[in-house]
């Protein structure tokens, strides 16, 4: 309650009207016109008062329309549902390393589940994990199962929107507490020209560019731009022998031959090399060991051998015909290949007693190489029957996913932790636990209306999937499973003339998953969810941003947890229950100041389990409340103008280190800092994230497997607009 109360009072003392600032240029690819205007700067913004692209930039942090939660440009305030948008200037200004550490500020999500890990995006929303099912890119999912994840780098994308709850009734398969679509950076109608690179505490340097805009060529005017984004990055991290380097480029293109027709081609390069992450026991991080704590830099695997590559490639492209009644068809559609190594000599807990500060460690090796296909066809009829006016969407989607899966484990040599003497020696792995080709085929339609009447809107969504799994097992028997499920949502909102808009809702969720119960070795069984939300969103006329309120309770069936007997192992437990409540402001206060700040509590137990013990436990690795609240100013004129500054408070609540509760993760409270200077096109920038160095444990999923969360970064950039 005490973090309820600190970040409220945090809120109420920083709201004050407001006009919002420009960031970035509008994209080629925005709603079509019948007159081009061009609005925006070569900084990248939305201009003032000029209408929102929902996949474009937004102006300052306060974003007023998005196509994710109904696929259609729908304002904000007028969507019934919770959801949550961060735009280009907030992920400049806080200048993020990886996705899960942009939704630092925003509600109802938790991101860096383990730590500071290098590897991949781990986030929760609403207390369950998202980062398989619920991770999209424009729109289509990037489906992860095993080791074979998708990681995306900031610095390609515009935007994230974050929706929370289930979205089945559009976008079929997907995780029950909610999705993050990221949205890629595409092109310009104004020219950018734009670089910037820099280095961290930790000797991680990277350097980026962004250019873009109209094609400077004969009978192309106005009719093709094109963007090109790439970013370079090596170095170390906390932690030693981990580095975090990548490669990114992303080139995209937009024709518009006609004012009602675009299309527009985005792919992307990726390739990274990491370290591995700390496995850690409860005592020596949560409490003391004999020896006192482990140190953060400790690294716990071994420098010859662990290591993460990942071969990440994607091309694909949006489609838009808008026809004489307005009727608009859309095709949107993405190829995409990842394959990720991963070498890894993790801990298992002491060997013998803590106080010797032997850590006996298992070797595990892993190579994922997946494939997925995905084209979603969509047409908007919008038409009116008396009072009533009517958006409807129809659409049918296909996706094909296969994974080629390997798997082994076998036991390494243990390590101290007092004084490490790194054998170097090469894995010791026995047979392959898991060597097997999955197939998942993916066949969906569905049906929406967005009504309103007055100033009444309601949406009805509906969807059903057809879904055909097909294991072609090399070490045992092969399986596969057909299933379908239909998925609704209906949904209500009062949009007062005050400002205020109240809404209800009600959402169905379906997830099919891929892998095996480690228990049963059948193939595992799809995910239901089901929601409930009351909610109220609140625009004061006049003011540059919103508040809103959620009241939600989730349950999730068929859950795939961890077999905590085989940590290779995902078993279905039963069933999970999530109700809570989220608070969120986001604004523009006045010229130069802009604003965000978020709370979230909620009461997540098991309502379903084989062992009955677990019953009304909290699942482990899963904090239960967590609040934010981060500012910054740039001065607008005199002596300093040019010259800002900016902060942040982050706190998270306490969660549990095991099924039965008994060892409790405390939570914590941590401060980031931003100081930056834009003088002639030139930006300078000072960013330091966790500033007292607090030495915190993100989480544990187990006594055995703790993580450290991120020490104090010191970040120093520069970038250059021309």
């Amino acid at each position: 309650m005490a973090l309820a109360s600190s970040v409220a009072a945090m809120v109420a003392s920083a709201v004050t009207p407001a006009q919002a600032q420009q960031s970035s240029p509008p994209s080629a690819s925005a709603v079509t016109l019948d007159t081009l205007e061009v609005v925006g700067d070569r900084r990248g913004g939305a201009a003032i008062g000029a209408a929102e692209d929902p996949r474009g930039p937004v102006a300052g942090y306060v974003a007023t329309r998005s196509v994710s939660s109904t696929k259609t440009d729908t304002a904000i305030i007028r969507t019934p549902q919770a959801i949550s948008v961060v735009g280009r200037q907030q992920i400049d200004d806080q200048k993020p390393a990886s996705l899960a550490e942009a939704t630092r500020y925003a509600p109802g999500v938790r991101g860096e589940t383990f730590g500071a890990d290098p590897r991949n995006d781990w986030f929760l929303i609403r207390g369950f994990t998202a980062q398989e099912s619920g991770y999209f890119l424009d729109g289509l999912q990037l489906f992860t199962s095993a080791f074979a994840t998708w990681k995306l780098e900031p610095f390609g994308l515009e935007r994230l929107e974050i929706l929370r709850g289930p979205n089945s009734g559009l976008y079929g398969g997907a995780s029950p507490g909610g999705i993050i679509n990221a949205v890629s950076k595409r092109p310009p109608i104004v020219p950018i020209r734009y670089v910037e690179t820099g280095v961290d505490n930790y000797g991680n340097a990277y350097a980026g560019f962004d250019i873009g805009g109209p094609v400077d060529a004969p009978g192309t005017e106005g009719k093709l731009f094109y963007r090109l984004v790439g970013l370079g990055r090596a170095g170390g991290t906390q932690v030693d022998y981990v580095n975090n380097d990548r490669f990114f480029f992303a080139p995209s293109i937009t024709w518009k031959p006609d004012a009602d027709t675009s299309l527009t081609v985005l792919a992307q390069v990726q390739r990274d090399r990491a370290g591995t992450q700390n496995f850690l026991p409860y005592e020596g991080t949560v409490t003391p060991a004999p020896f006192g704590f482990i140190k953060t830099s400790r690294f716990t695997g071994d420098p010859a051998t662990d290591r993460l590559t990942r071969s990440q490639d994607m091309i694909g492209y949006e489609f838009e015909h808008r026809f004489d009644n307005d009727i608009k068809f859309r095709q949107n559609a993405r190829h995409g290949t990842v394959t990720v190594n991963l070498f890894n000599r993790y801990g298992g807990g002491y060997a013998t007693t803590p106080a010797a500060g032997d850590l006996s460690r298992f070797d595990f090796f892993t190579r994922g190489a997946a494939v997925q296909s995905d084209i979603d066809n969509q047409l908007v009829i919008p038409f009116r029957t008396g009072d009533f006016g009517h958006t409807v969407l129809a659409g049918f989607e296909y996706r094909r996913y296969q994974i080629d899966d390997y798997q082994a484990f076998g036991f390494g040599p243990s390590l101290n932790l007092i004084r490490p003497i790194y054998p170097n020696t090469p894995l010791n792995l026995g047979a392959p636990y898991q060597n097997a080709l999955i197939t998942q085929n993916q066949f969906a339609a569905y049906l929406q209306d967005e009504i309103t009447l007055g100033n009444f809107s309601m949406v009805l969504s509906g969807r059903h999937d057809w879904v055909a799994t097909d294991n072609d097992n090399r070490i045992g028997a092969s399986a596969s499973r057909d299933t379908s499920a239909f998925s609704g949502r209906v949904a209500l909102i009062y949009n007062d003339e005050s400002g205020l808009a109240p809404y209800v809702s009600y959402a169905q969720g379906f997830n099919p998953t891929v892998g095996l119960n480690g228990v049963t070795g059948q193939l595992l069984l799809p995910e239901r969810s089901e929601q409930t939300e009351v909610g109220l969103k609140y625009k004061p006329p006049g003011f540059d941003g919103y508040f809103a309120a959620a009241l939600f309770d989730l349950t999730r069936s068929n859950v795939v947890t961890t077999n905590p007997l085989n940590i290779q192992q995902v078993v279905q437990t039963g069933a999970v229950n999530s109700r809570g409540a989220e608070i969120e402001m986001v604004a523009n206060l006045a010229p130069g100041l802009r604003a965000v700040a978020s709370y979230t509590a909620y009461d997540l137990s098991v309502t379903r389990d084989l062992n009955t013990a677990l019953l009304g436990r909290t699942p482990t690795n899963t904090p239960e409340q967590y609040g934010s609240l981060f500012l910054d100013y740039t001065f607008q004129s005199g002596v300093l103008r040019g010259f800002g500054l900016g902060g942040g408070v982050r706190g998270v609540g306490r969660s549990f280190a095991d099924q039965a509760n008994e060892f409790r993760v405390p939570g914590y409270v941590v401060g980031d800092l931003v100081a930056h200077y834009d003088w002639e096109g030139w930006r300078f920038a000072l960013n330091v994230s966790n500033v007292s160095d607090e030495r915190i444990v993100n989480s544990c999923s187990t006594v055995t497997a703790c993580y450290y969360g991120e020490r104090r970064r010191v970040l120093g950039s520069i970038g250059y607009r021309w």
